[in-house]
């Protein structure tokens, strides 16, 4: 599966990454309110510029003589090492032990997570889908979620 993903930014400032099938994925999601910031759950969401992403592999570079005056070597092509591409890395990581250590409880998230939160089943790691409604009301009842970017684990596959 293909993914797209768009640079965001909350009303307060927060840029943030969004993870959509298509461009009408994301205007979808936007229209029925589905869009959270990750920070601060501003639901006031829009889209930034963003320059788009290639993933080259490193070409060799002619032979380059030393000239007179040269001090340094010529600098090093990025290979894709650098902090963005370890952040991902991390990112990718995190979402997958998510997936491994928790349970999937699909459309029931928000009613599982307030069984737990007032003692009526044993807590244990869950996820699922929660309207962005239902995920403020289980906030305002001082229930700890953590939205993540629609369709994410298809992303792990």
């Amino acid at each position: 599966m293909c993914v797209k993903v768009f640079d965001l930014q909350c009303a307060g400032g927060h840029a943030f990454e969004g993870w959509f099938s298509s461009e009408g994925d994301y205007q979808d999601q936007l229209d029925r309110g589905l869009l959270t910031c990750p920070l601060c759950s501003a639901t006031d969401v829009a889209r930034v510029p963003s320059a788009p992403r290639l993933n080259l592999r490193r070409q060799t570079a002619p032979a380059r003589t030393k000239q007179k005056g040269d001090e340094q070597p010529p600098a090093e092509a990025d290979e894709g090492t650098g902090p963005p591409a370890a952040l991902q890395a991390t990112w990718l990581k995190a979402l997958r032990r998510i997936v491994a250590q928790t349970e999937d409880v699909g459309q029931q998230f928000p009613e599982e997570a307030r069984r737990m939160h007032y003692g009526e089943t044993r807590e244990r790691g869950i996820r699922g889908q929660a309207t962005a409604q239902q995920t403020r009301e289980l906030l305002e009842e001082g229930i700890s979620v953590m939205p993540l970017p629609d369709g994410f684990k298809d992303t792990l596959q």
